[in-house]
């Protein structure tokens, strides 16, 4: 019996019907078309699964996003971006400091030893040459 139920809804989901737009003052045929309940169906879901993910996707990947509560604000949005930046520049200043520090250390320390630029290597002139 669950099988004539079964058979019986697959045929009318495959029934044929013909739907006509006509022109109302001159009952002209304007645009005919053949359908099934599936095909009807399938464009229907096909059209709501492509207006779900177009949404998503402006939502997610555009400014939208900031318009949702709890979400947050334009304005902290930016106060965000500014302060990543600076924080950006402050460590990469706490990192040359660092190195500055180390070499300093390590001078000290006698593991390197600095290159005095100062010293220069002048003939000497002998007066026995005059």
């Amino acid at each position: 019996m669950a099988m004539l139920d079964a058979n019986s809804t697959l045929k009318r989901l495959r029934n044929r019907y013909r739907l006509v737009v006509m022109n109302e003052d001159t009952y002209e045929e304007v645009v005919t078309f053949k359908l099934t309940r599936l095909s009807v169906y399938i464009v229907l879901c096909t059209l709501f699964v492509v207006l779900v993910g177009l949404t998503v996707a402006l939502i997610a990947f555009t400014p939208l996003k900031l318009y949702i509560p709890g979400y947050g604000d334009t304005r902290q949005a930016k106060e965000l971006q500014s302060l990543k930046v600076e924080a950006d520049s402050i460590e990469r200043t706490l990192i040359f400091k660092q190195q500055y520090i180390d070499n300093i250390e390590k001078v000290l320390q006698g593991k390197i030893v600095p290159k005095d630029t100062t010293i220069l290597k002048l003939e000497t002139m002998d007066k026995s040459n005059d």
